[in-house]
């Protein structure tokens, strides 16, 4: 379905403040986080009736917890922000 690979994440609404997430980003696999993909799924989770609008919800990822906040004019993230790999390109 995807000739090009994608990025997908894996959600479950554990509660109206809590989503558990996986994600898989194309080129990569599995990741631990993904801030942008956290967002999507509590915007969704908001607009789906799942979780409410102006709490924190706590999305759970292989990371660590991210804390989205959605509001009628803006999304924020806040979360730890850690290096998890870093690597050299031979050329």
């Amino acid at each position: 379905l995807f000739p090009d690979r994608t990025n997908v994440e894996f959600i479950r609404v554990v509660n109206r403040r809590t989503i558990k997430m996986r994600v898989w980003e194309r080129g990569a696999g599995e990741t631990l986080a993904c801030g942008t993909g956290a967002c999507a799924a509590a915007v969704t989770a908001v607009k789906c009736g799942f979780c409410d609008m102006d709490k924190d919800i706590t999305v759970k990822v292989r990371g660590g917890d991210l804390t989205v906040r959605v509001t009628k004019d803006n999304v924020t993230l806040t979360g730890n922000a850690v290096l998890s790999f870093e690597g050299t390109k031979k050329i």
